[in-house]
């Protein structure tokens, strides 16, 4: 890519300077969470330059997500083994072995939602977010039960509280658009 920032960057939330193309919001700093977001944003809409012809954002679908995933994993520094290593299953291996580096699946997912976030905070609308894709969440399952099962450690999801003596207070959880 071309800009400073890149896409080891953009998954690892480095903190590497970046042209930003639009300057959204006031002066001032931005939390970490919106230096990231902004960040990820620029180095999407980089990437999607970048391609042979260019991919305007208003054509971008979830197939252009997905190769941008795949494209992030040569930046990985996460060593996720193949079903034929002799390592395979095992959480910590004795010795090294040729296995890929890939991207994290924990940093994927939180990729995705920043730049899901992103693309509507830049005007895409929700019903046309190709982050909010279901192949995308379908993409980000098989990338976190391969990594599992390749290290051995299975995948449990975390049980959400149903206890109703909580309270369900909707805004606490809920984004409301004006």
């Amino acid at each position: 890519m071309s800009t400073s920032g890149s896409g080891k960057d953009l998954a690892e939330g480095s903190n590497s300077p970046i042209d930003y193309q639009q300057q959204q919001q006031s002066p001032g700093t931005l939390s970490r969470y919106e230096s990231q977001k902004r960040r990820d944003w620029n180095t999407f809409g980089q990437y999607l330059n970048n391609q042979r012809p260019p991919i305007p954002l208003s054509q971008c679908n979830c197939n252009h997500v997905l190769d941008f995933l795949r494209y992030l994993d040569q930046f990985g520094k996460t060593k996720v083994h193949l079903q034929g290593c002799m390592f395979y299953g095992q959480p910590e291996p004795p010795a090294p072995c040729t296995c890929p580096l890939r991207q994290a699946w924990g940093s994927l997912d939180a990729l995705i939602g920043r730049l899901r976030a992103a693309y509507e905070e830049n005007g895409g609308s929700p019903q046309t977010n190709p982050f909010a894709s279901g192949s995308i969440r379908v993409y980000l399952r098989e990338v976190r039960d391969c990594q599992a099962k390749a290290r051995g450690i299975p995948y449990k999801k975390k049980k959400k509280n149903t206890n109703p003596s909580k309270g369900n207070d909707e805004s606490s959880s809920t984004i409301h658009f004006s």
